[in-house]
């Protein structure tokens, strides 16, 4: 039943994450990546990972995706202030991109077949000691990118603030 599950939220998951992709408004894209997000989180509820799946919630599918919104609802952009269409640069960058995800994907997979770590070597998020763990490696080891992640959205909202001052 567990698989059942599974199978049918991982395909939830990637059909969403597709339409995240494709889709041509911007607020049906936010709205698809918060179905992802959602998804996402109750796959780490069958994990037995509740915090994870609060956290989830709580900060991307909450918190993150109302600031998008918000750039976007901000930012009020039309079709015609893309300018010019790039198709052709546009295509190249994207299939370079694809290519190059792929190689990274390749490379997680065969790091993953062949460094697995038993089950005792994992460490539980479910108990309050792995939250600990948990919560000591972000402020310690990851301090440096979840700072950055943190000034970078900061920025974007910044930009889309100041984009929108601009044309008022």
């Amino acid at each position: 039943m567990e698989i059942l599950i599974f199978a049918i939220l991982a395909v939830i998951a990637v059909v969403c994450a597709i339409l995240v992709i494709s889709q041509r408004s911007p607020v049906a894209s936010a709205l698809f990546l918060i179905a992802t997000m959602v998804s996402i989180a109750i796959l780490f509820l069958l994990l037995n990972a509740p915090f994870l799946a609060a956290i989830q919630i709580i900060v991307y599918a909450g918190a993150i995706m109302v600031l998008f919104i918000f750039v976007i609802m901000l930012l009020n952009l039309r079709r015609d202030e893309f300018g010019p269409e790039r198709r052709k640069v546009q295509r190249f960058f994207a299939i370079l991109f694809v290519f190059l995800l792929l190689i990274g994907l390749a490379t997680i997979i065969q790091v993953g077949a062949f460094g697995l770590k038993s089950a005792e070597e994992v460490s539980d998020v479910t108990t309050p000691a792995g939250v600990e763990a948990l919560a000591q490696l972000l402020f310690t080891k990851y301090l440096f990118p979840f700072e950055l992640a943190s000034i970078l959205l900061l920025v974007a909202i910044i930009g889309a603030v100041v984009m929108a001052k601009r044309r008022l």
